[in-house]
């Protein structure tokens, strides 16, 4: 078997005397419309550009498979048509090589709308062959590194990223019917606020500080917006949390944030139904699910499931009265790991136990106000006028009622100080500019926060898997060459 260097040297001679990389392509039609429009007997000249994906030759006919990004289509190739291009094409094309081939309609005897090629060039050279479809690429560290040979062998999982585009594109057209602006806020951050994790930390060498890579999607920065005059914005981008990995978590995410002023969480509630079911049934076609062994419909009434109610009908401890000895030895009883034993963590670890029995649709709400730093306390004094989706077993989103009372704001946040100086490297920063801005005034305002993990969820796949490039972790000898 050749080595990799030996297959390179082989395919370098092919085109030692060929113009293997011109700029100027030319094509008549992409693959999709040739197929589309094909009439049997037509003769009219079209020109089709592609990748070869498989070749194959039998005696004076020889066959290949190219696709240009919209479809794949089958080139033929007759001595009797052309004898020049079928000897370019044993002489100089190897799979995986991006061809340009000019020809006519034509149908093969098993009836395949096909191109009978009348001339060909060479118009990329691929100098490493493509791995085989059924063998290679079988470890998925791999894939992930060579992500464009996954996705270029992968039909359904390249078609997977169209409906993830389409997924955005749904959620735009949503908040633009619903006069939503769109806008953009900072990546980088002297604290971040708007989530509870742990932050990715790097260092600002104009202003000379530090400074952290956003976990939320503009929180703060669009109730801003909400002080200044604008009524709806939303915004969908980046956010970083350097944690732990899951199904359903991942470090670097696409996230969208909207806010909505004049309204509280349960106006909120309804429009966040509407908007999933629009988004499964214009991406996904449906709007019935199953998911984990658990099956759903958007299309049903979402139950209202009380927080501390939840817990006690599952577990017998009262959050409300329970102490945190009580509440460790539950969680030790149940056998579920946590981190952290301050009360907020000890608190969320108990519900994230009970949300995994829960089909759904549903919104949890009465958040206790200890796990809810930017939500408005209820009436009742101490839950938040808080809500989250529950699908499966699952929270994909959440939203709130935004606090806007400076001064229970100032007072939450010096109690999040509290938990970083105890060592909890999730709690919530201080944002003080942000209190000022509340003294000045904001008004009553609702927010939400949904992204990358509905759309996996939905799809049925680990959050990983619908990243175009996740992080990889470098091989290796990459590293010692780092050095």
């Amino acid at each position: 078997m050749a080595s990799i260097e030996e297959l390179k040297e082989e395919r370098q001679s092919k085109i030692e005397d060929l113009e293997a990389y011109p700029a100027q392509v030319n094509y008549t039609k992409t693959i999709l419309d040739f197929l589309s429009s094909f009439e049997e007997g037509d003769r009219t000249e079209n020109i089709l550009v592609g990748r070869v994906m498989s070749m194959r030759k039998f005696g004076a006919l020889a066959f290949a498979k190219i696709f240009d990004g919209t479809d794949k289509v089958q080139v033929v190739f007759e001595e009797e048509v052309s004898k020049d291009a079928i000897n370019y094409f044993d002489a100089h094309v190897d799979a995986g090589d991006f061809v340009e081939v000019a020809g006519h309609n034509y149908v093969t005897k098993k009836g395949e709308k096909s191109l009978l090629v009348n001339r060909v060039r060479i118009i990329s050279k691929a100098m490493l062959p493509l791995p085989d479809k059924w063998a290679g690429l079988q470890d998925e560290e791999e894939k992930m590194r060579k992500r464009y040979l996954d996705l270029l062998l992968d039909d359904e999982k390249r078609d997977l990223f169209y409906k993830k585009a389409k997924f955005w594109q749904v959620a735009r057209a949503f908040f633009l019917e619903n006069d939503f602006l769109e806008v953009e806020t900072p990546t980088i951050e002297t604290t971040t606020g708007g989530a509870e994790a742990r932050p990715f930390k790097t260092f600002h060498n104009d202003f000379d500080i530090n400074v952290y890579m956003r976990i939320s999607i503009g929180e703060l920065w669009q109730k801003r917006l909400m002080a200044a005059g604008f009524r709806r914005t939303y915004e969908i981008g980046r956010a970083y949390r350097n944690e732990g990995s899951s199904p359903e978590h991942l470090q670097e995410f696409t996230n969208c944030e909207f806010y909505m002023a004049y309204t509280d969480y349960t106006v909120g509630m309804e429009f966040v139904k509407d908007l999933y079911r629009r988004i499964a049934k214009e991406v996904f076609g449906k709007t019935e699910f199953t998911i984990k062994g658990m099956t759903f419909d958007l299309d049903d009434e979402w139950d209202l499931i009380d927080y501390a109610s939840e817990i006690q009908k599952q577990t017998g401890i009262d959050i409300w009265s329970a102490s945190d000895e009580e509440i460790k030895e539950k969680l030790a009883e149940l056998k579920v790991k946590y981190d952290g034993d301050n009360r907020e963590r000890l608190t969320d670890t108990l519900w994230k136990y009970c949300r995994k029995s829960i089909s759904g649709p549903a919104f949890l709400i009465n958040h206790p106000l200890l796990v809810s730093p930017l939500a408005k306390p209820s009436k009742d004094g101490r839950t938040a006028q808080q809500f989250q989706p529950i699908l499966a077993g699952s929270e994909v989103g959440k939203g709130y009622t935004e606090l806007n009372d400076p001064k229970v704001q100032k007072e939450n946040f010096l109690r999040q100080l509290e938990l970083i100086e105890s060592g909890d490297e999730e709690a919530m920063m201080p944002d003080y500019d942000f209190v000022e801005m509340l003294e000045h005034g904001m008004p009553p305002t609702f927010g939400f926060g949904f992204g990358d993990r509905l759309f996996a969820f939905l799809a049925g796949l680990p959050i990983r898997e619908t990243i175009l490039f996740p992080l990889v972790k470098p091989k290796k000898e990459e590293i010692e060459s780092k050095k």
